[in-house]
């Protein structure tokens, strides 16, 4: 089953978020490219030219990889017709979590972004070629409205966005107890931690529930990523 995120410009599609937000279920879920039956835990691909996730089987998700990193043109085993190699209509999401311990995002940083809640992600989309930024919200995913000129100074606070690789990755930013949490992850964890908030959500503040469940993401993202290396930091050490 596909996911759509949302899209720049549009509202934010509820059914985009579907796979995330609604209780677990008997579906059974099939590789977007060859149908095998995928279980928990299987990778998801980004649909460029439909901008949607996608599921993914490990081995064609493993051959999105290679053929990526080759920079082949050549065409997989998937679909016919669905280009599936690097630069093709699909790309695999990767599963790298970083975190720049020298990252220079502080609170008045954040009050430049001028996002109303204290999580958002960054992103680049090679269609329009342009970096998007989103915020969970009880709707879904929402677009903040300022020009990518407004926030890209933010952005040079860390090394990690010139590590985002398009369509696939964000910079996930997190304004909590005084300080800004800056890490580099999949993109399809985003919209998941959208859906998790658009479930749980109550009230002004979102509540208990979901701020338990925001902390456990992020604790998550935590033990997942390591530091990105000294030599890609740009902390002059």
């Amino acid at each position: 089953m596909s996911v759509h995120p949302a899209v720049p410009g549009t509202a934010a599609a509820p059914r985009g978020l579907a796979r995330f937000a609604a209780p677990r279920g008997p579906r059974e879920e099939r590789c977007e490219l060859c149908a095998a039956v995928v279980g928990e835990g299987h990778r998801h691909l980004v649909d460029v030219e439909r901008r949607a996730l996608a599921c993914a089987c490990g081995p064609c998700a493993t051959l999105l990889d290679r053929s990526s990193e080759a920079g082949s043109g050549e065409a997989g085993s998937g679909v016919a017709g669905s280009g599936v190699a690097g630069g093709g209509r699909f790309r695999a999401v990767p599963d790298r979590y970083l975190a720049d311990p020298a990252h220079r995002v502080d609170e008045q940083a954040w009050e430049r972004l001028r996002i109303p809640v204290g999580v958002a992600f960054f992103f680049r989309n090679s269609a329009l070629d342009k970096l998007v930024a989103l915020y969970p919200s009880p709707a879904g995913a929402t677009e903040s409205e300022l020009e990518e000129e407004s926030w890209a100074s933010v952005l040079d606070g860390t090394a990690l966005a010139g590590q985002l690789r398009p369509d696939v990755e964000a910079l996930l930013l997190r304004r909590h107890e005084g300080r800004v949490e800056c890490f580099l992850v999949p993109i399809d964890i985003c919209y998941e931690l959208v859906g998790r908030m658009r479930l749980t959500w109550q009230g002004f503040d979102g509540g208990a529930e979901a701020r338990a469940d925001l902390a456990a993401f992020f604790a998550h993202v935590r033990e997942r990523a390591r530091d990105l290396p000294r030599d890609l930091r740009g902390d002059g050490e």
